[in-house]
């Protein structure tokens, strides 16, 4: 009996539901242009900030058109480098006995240098 009600109907292809009593969103498009002149429409919200940059399918950077362009900058961080990770471990009077120690034990003759 299953396999009657099946019948005539691919099963996945198609939707039984249907978009009576959905209430789309409302929408609007905004225009971008990349530097290599391409133009593209991308769909927002009504309610949605459009960016003021987008990337175009050639990989540039496509900018708003006809809206006020205000680019995203994110705060730079400056580079960690490996003394500021030294530092986050250890203290300046630590790492001054620690480099004490070594010279000791460099000028005893206890400890090699390494030949490459």
């Amino acid at each position: 009996m299953a396999e009657r009600s099946l019948r005539g109907m691919k099963i996945g292809a198609n939707s039984l539901e249907s978009d009576k009593g959905i209430a789309f969103v409302e929408r609007r498009e905004e225009l971008y242009k990349c530097k290599k002149g391409h133009k593209f429409t991308v769909t927002f919200a009504a309610d949605a900030e459009a960016p003021g940059l987008w990337e175009c399918k050639c990989g540039a950077e496509a900018k708003l058109v006809g809206g006020t362009v205000e680019e995203e900058k994110k705060p730079v961080k400056p580079a960690r480098t490996h003394w500021d990770m030294l530092l986050e471990r250890r203290t300046i009077e630590e790492l001054q006995v620690l480099l004490d120690q070594r010279l000791e034990l460099l000028r005893a003759g206890k400890l090699h240098r390494r030949h490459h």
